[in-house]
C-alpha cells in the first residue's frame, strides 16, 4: 500500500526551529491531501496542519498558526512541516497522515485520513 515516514524530529531550544519531512515509500501522494498530528503523552492526538493536492488550500490549528507551515514537493513526494518559534507546549510525536479521499480540499479530523506513519518526537527544552 506504501508507508509514509516522518524525519526531522529532534531536541531543540525553546524559540528555535525544526524542519519535519513525511514521505511515501512505494505510492504517490500527489492526489492526496496530507496532515500533521501530534500526540503529547496522556494526550489525545490533535490536528497540526493539512495541506490539499496542489498546495493551494492549508489550514493550522489555532495554537501553531503564525508559528508552524506546512508544504509539500511533488518532484519529491514529501510533504513538510516548518515549525518555528518552538514552545515547551509542541513537545509531542508528529505524525503524518495521507487523506483517504482525493485532496481537493483540506482535511482535519482523523477518522479523513486512512495512512499514518510510524511518528517522529519533537522535544522543546525550556
Amino acid at each position: 500500500q506504501g508507508q509514509l515516514v516522518e524525519s526531522g524530529g529532534g531536541l531543540v531550544q525553546a524559540g528555535g526551529s525544526l524542519r519535519l519531512s513525511c514521505t511515501a515509500l512505494g505510492r504517490t501522494l500527489h492526489v492526496h491531501s496530507m496532515g500533521w498530528f501530534r500526540q503529547a503523552p496522556g494526550k489525545e492526538r490533535e490536528f497540526v496542519a493539512c495541506i490539499n493536492w496542489n498546495g493551494a488550500m492549508t489550514s493550522y490549528a489555532e495554537s501553531v498558526k503564525e508559528r508552524f507551515t506546512i508544504s509539500r514537493d511533488h518532484a519529491n513526494n514529501t510533504v513538510y512541516l516548518q515549525m518555528n518559534s518552538l514552545k515547551p507546549e509542541d513537545t509531542a510525536v508528529y505524525y503524518c497522515a495521507k487523506s483517504r479521499s482525493y485532496g481537493t480540499t483540506c482535511y482535519q479530523a482523523i477518522g479523513d485520513f486512512d495512512s499514518w506513519g510510524q511518528g517522529t518526537q519533537v522535544t522543546v527544552s525550556s
